[in-house]
Order: C-alpha cells, then sequence, then structure tokens
C-alpha cells in the first residue's frame, strides 16, 4: 500500500468518526444542578459532583454556593427564588434538557423549585433524604436550639419568628395540624393543601418530569420520620402513614400519583445509612444516583 493510500485511508477513518460523534461537541450526558442541605455548603456536595464526572466523562455539574452554612436557615421561600433562577439559568444553556440532584433540604428546596418554576427543563430529580412531607424531630436543631424538644417546638416554629427560619417553614407537626395550616407559609402550600392561584401550576411542575427519584432509610437518624423522604408521614397518633395511603397521594394534589401510574415516581429504601453519610457514600452514588443521569 503507498504513502498516498494510507492517508486516504487515515482521512476516511477520521471522517466517519466524526460522523458519528456529537455534533458541536455535544455532551453524552444532561448537565446535572446540585443543591447541598442546611447548615453546608456546595463543598459537601462536592464528592457526588467528582463522582459523577469520573463515571460520566463530559457531564457539566452546577453545584449551587448559594445560601451556605447560618444563611441556609433563611426562608424557604427566599431560597427557592434566587436558587430556582439558578436553575432555570442554567437549563436554558441546555435546551435538552437537565437533572437535578437535591440532599436534605435541598432536596425539597428543589422540589419546590420544579414547582414554582414549571417552565423548568428538568427531566430527572433526585431526592436524596429530604423531609419531603415534613419534619417533626429535633436530633440537627441543637447546634442551633439547643434546648428544643418535639414537643414545645410548634411554639416557636409556628409563630412570625420561627416562620422566618427555613426549619420552620417545613416544621409539621403531627399533634398541632390547625397551628401548622394557619401559621406555616411553606410547606402548605408546596403540597397543595391550601387551594391558591399556583396549586394547578404547582402540579404541572412535576408532572412534567421524565422521573422522581426518592431516596432515604430506616437508619437516617435526622429526618423525622424517616418515611418523609418517601412522602410518609406521621398521622396525630404518630403512627406512619405510607406515601400511598396519605390523603395527598390518594387526592393526587400535586401529581405524584399521576407520576407514580406513569411509572415516573421511583422509591429506593437503603438501609445502613446514617443522615450525614447519604452525600458521602460511593455506593449510593452508583447504585441510586448514577442510573437516573441520563
Amino acid at each position: 500500500m503507498t504513502s498516498k493510500s494510507i492517508r486516504r485511508r487515515f482521512r476516511l477513518i477520521v471522517l466517519l468518526t466524526l460522523a458519528v460523534l456529537p455534533e458541536h461537541g455535544a455532551q453524552a450526558y444532561r448537565p446535572v444542578a446540585l443543591i447541598h442541605g442546611v447548615l453546608t455548603g456546595s463543598d459537601s456536595m462536592e464528592m457526588i459532583s467528582n463522582r459523577i464526572q469520573d463515571m460520566h466523562p463530559g457531564t457539566d455539574t452546577y453545584n449551587t454556593v448559594r445560601f451556605k452554612g447560618w444563611s441556609s436557615l433563611e426562608p424557604m421561600w427566599r431560597q427557592v427564588e434566587e436558587i430556582g433562577n439558578d436553575i432555570i439559568a442554567i437549563g436554558a444553556t441546555y435546551p435538552e434538557g437537565i437533572n437535578l440532584i437535591g440532599y436534605s433540604q435541598g432536596g425539597l428546596l428543589a422540589r419546590a423549585i420544579l414547582q414554582r418554576f414549571p417552565e423548568h427543563n428538568v427531566k430527572n430529580f433526585i431526592s436524596l433524604s429530604s423531609p419531603q412531607a415534613g419534619q417533626y424531630g429535633t436530633k440537627f436543631l441543637h447546634l442551633i436550639f439547643p434546648n428544643l424538644v418535639c414537643e414545645t417546638a410548634y411554639e416557636l416554629f409556628y409563630s412570625r419568628v420561627g416562620q422566618h427560619t427555613s426549619v420552620g417553614n417545613y416544621w409539621n407537626d403531627p399533634h398541632h395540624q390547625e397551628l401548622y395550616y394557619n401559621y406555616s407559609r411553606f410547606l402548605p402550600f408546596i403540597n397543595n393543601e391550601k387551594v391558591t392561584s399556583n396549586t394547578t401550576s404547582f402540579k404541572e411542575g412535576l408532572t412534567k418530569l421524565d422521573k422522581m427519584v426518592l431516596i432515604g432509610g430506616p437508619d437516617d437518624g435526622v429526618i423525622t420520620p424517616w418515611q418523609s423522604s418517601h412522602f410518609g408521614y406521621y398521622d396525630k397518633n404518630e403512627t406512619v402513614v405510607e406515601l400511598r395511603d396519605r390523603v395527598e397521594y390518594k387526592n393526587d394534589l400535586i401529581g405524584l400519583k399521576t407520576l407514580d401510574k406513569r411509572n415516573k415516581l421511583v422509591i429506593h429504601t437503603v438501609p445502613g445509612i446514617p443522615h450525614f453519610m447519604w452525600h458521602q457514600n460511593m455506593t449510593i452514588v452508583d447504585q441510586y444516583i448514577l442510573p437516573y443521569l441520563d
């Protein structure tokens, strides 16, 4: 074979290779946005971000730096607005859509962002040990409120002052539901427990997802009840009512039943993982997060 024919063959191989590559260097995987939990920051999500990039080379990741540390206690709606505008801006850069991951309080923020901005183009949403149905446990609050106990926490959180904290916005006391409905400015609204002008759009923001993935487990130790990570919650006797037995699901208030019937709702129960390890455990990332990052 002459050198000329070798060069021709080489050029042909290059042209054929370019023909099957994504046009204009498009990413093989959708970009991923990450939202951290309470009293932490973007650094706490770096392990997930790095693992995604290692296992899915070329993936663009966006790890929010907003509301780190003590500022993560600012009201939920304020955080939803600011981080939500970032998510919409990221999505606008990728018309093919993005994926969204939220850990702990960040998962509840992420869910509310999808509802507040129904024009989003998020495809898959992964909620990692997040109090989706609310919180009724004070273990993680003792750093902030050392003397706080569940039985009397409602006196703080169901007040004008208490509603200026993120935790107060999703505190859901099963024994004081009337106060919860009267004072809470956040959770009963995004759960469509209160009918507002946003009720329809709040539902549409979730039902347009390709997948909603809910991850949690019985050894969490912080999210209380742990089933809140799956939208389960206490009744007035502190008996846990699972997701599909709750009124919120049966009446399809925010579209969970719709997603479920379309096989778009995925629930993972993983034992043996304490709350502060969900986002630091590589097995969790590999087995329960990466498969949904198309």
